[in-house]
């Protein structure tokens, strides 16, 4: 009997996939604290876990540890390093959320382009004339750069086109052959100087942390607007809030933080051309069904020896994981 640690709830039918296996035992837990997860882990064989951090503490205390399923695309709370010195696959869930991450960075594309969030407390604080008083700008015409171009980037450049934006990508680990018509920065400083919009689509690694800092955002055009549904931590959120706060920036629209939740004394918070949202762009009904159902499935398929080698992000464990089940 293998047992299976659900770290944080999944969907119920991720969980009919557990209940329909009888060599399989689950636990889900909801305090996700180091000490609680150290009292549940020393006889799993697998972990699925949502955003929770997972310290390798937590994981040394599980000595027959076989995979670890993030309920997601971003692993940036797995010591995926740890996990690979122990030779255990850390898997992600695909492209099952990249509709609604996608969907999402329009919303806070067109929030901020139309004033959305101004416009609407104007309305309820009785403030109709607000109309003819708050600006706003249309999407047509205007140039997007898409930072980082796999699936989600992808989704978000297709759905720009259809508004009638012109998509420049920046992403040194694209093949420019495969993408054929798609306009490519040579580099990240020339995809900010044209940009009348960016959006960001890179996970959260050593390269990438304060990718975008304050000389990033002097390079782009004055009235800019910067958007990241990504990972927190890409952006120094103090300079962005400098750049709009001094009027270099029109404005950004910002799902994801550096530190989570965002704190009340966040100097974004503070600013009425900034468009929050509580690190939700994947959580639409629809996408919290498949990231739960693919968590359970590499799960699973960790424990049968049949992982997809495409969602594995330390791939190179597979080998020691099939010469040992050999």
């Amino acid at each position: 009997m293998k047992k299976i640690l659900c770290i944080q709830p999944l969907h119920p039918e991720a969980l009919r996939l557990l209940d329909a296996r009888q060599d399989i035992t689950y636990e889900v837990v909801t305090d996700f604290s180091r000490e609680n997860l150290l009292r549940h882990v020393s006889d799993v064989n697998a972990i699925t876990v949502r955003d929770a951090l997972l310290p390798a503490e937590v994981l040394e205390a599980a000595p027959d540890l076989q995979v670890v399923s993030r309920h997601g695309v971003g692993y940036d709370n797995i010591p995926v390093d740890y996990c690979t010195r122990r030779g255990i696959p850390v898997t992600v869930v695909g492209d099952v959320n990249s509709n609604s991450v996608a969907e999402h960075t329009l919303f806070l594309m067109l929030a901020v382009a139309r004033s959305g969030i101004r416009l609407d407390a104007a309305v309820r604080a009785g403030e109709f004339a607000a109309r003819s008083k708050i600006s706003c700008f249309e999407l047509r015409g205007r140039r997007l750069l898409v930072v980082g171009y796999g699936r989600i980037g992808q989704e978000v450049a297709a759905r720009a086109r259809a508004f009638g934006m012109d998509v420049v990508v920046f992403d040194p680990f694209a093949t420019r052959e495969n993408f054929p018509g798609v306009g490519f920065a040579n580099t990240l400083d020339e995809g900010l100087a044209s940009a009348d919009m960016v959006t960001l689509h890179v996970p959260l690694g050593p390269e990438t942390r304060n990718l975008i800092g304050a000389r990033e955002l002097a390079l782009m055009p004055a009235g800019a607007v910067l958007i990241n549904s990504a990972r927190g931590g890409i952006v120094d959120e103090d300079a962005l809030a400098q750049s709009i706060r001094n009027g270099h920036l029109r404005g950004a629209g910002i799902d994801t933080f550096a530190v989570e939740p965002l704190p009340a004394d966040s100097p974004l918070a503070g600013e009425q051309n900034v468009v929050l949202s509580p690190h939700s762009a994947a959580l639409s009904t629809e996408a919290l069904i498949g990231m739960g159902v693919m968590a359970v499935r590499n799960a699973l398929a960790g424990l049968d020896g049949n992982l997809n080698p495409a969602l594995v992000v330390n791939r190179s464990v597979l080998n020691e994981v099939s010469n040992a089940s050999e």
